[in-house]
């Protein structure tokens, strides 16, 4: 079989603010924004590697979510539980400084793991947990 990633979801309430952090943060593109108002299906991707996306979207959307659904999907999206991501760079040091610098939550500064990896952590503006290592 020849199987490959497409594309990642994460959750978003604030579009504007999520499009703002993953473009003009994190220098991805845009390749697609469907929707409008808060309803909005956004999908970036790192430039040069149009084989790889991340769809940003309204968690939810779905008319089959409950009530009770969508507070929980609200609660875990505030403590940072609901949606998280691993990207890799070959700087990690100069990534982790520009997103700093924009004011992205730091949940961890760049680290040594026991396991061998050089990472770090840090929250979107919806609260998902954005994990970058260090490319070796």
């Amino acid at each position: 079989m020849d199987i490959r990633i497409d594309t990642a979801f994460l959750p978003h309430d604030d579009p504007e603010a999520s499009l703002a952090f993953y473009r003009d943060v994190l220098g991805f593109e845009v390749r697609g924004d469907v929707g409008q108002g808060r309803m909005r299906w956004i999908t970036v991707g790192p430039a040069g590697r149009p084989d790889t996306s991340i769809l940003l979207a309204p968690p939810a959307a779905d008319p089959g979510v409950t009530e009770e659904e969508r507070r929980t999907i609200a609660e875990m999206m505030a403590k940072g539980t609901y949606g998280w991501i691993l990207l890799a760079a070959p700087d990690l040091d100069d990534v982790f400084q520009k997103v700093q610098t924009a004011g992205a939550e730091v949940v961890q500064e760049p680290a040594e793991q026991p396991y061998g990896v050089r990472d770090c952590a840090f929250r979107d503006p919806a609260g998902n947990t954005v994990r970058i290592q260090q490319i070796r």
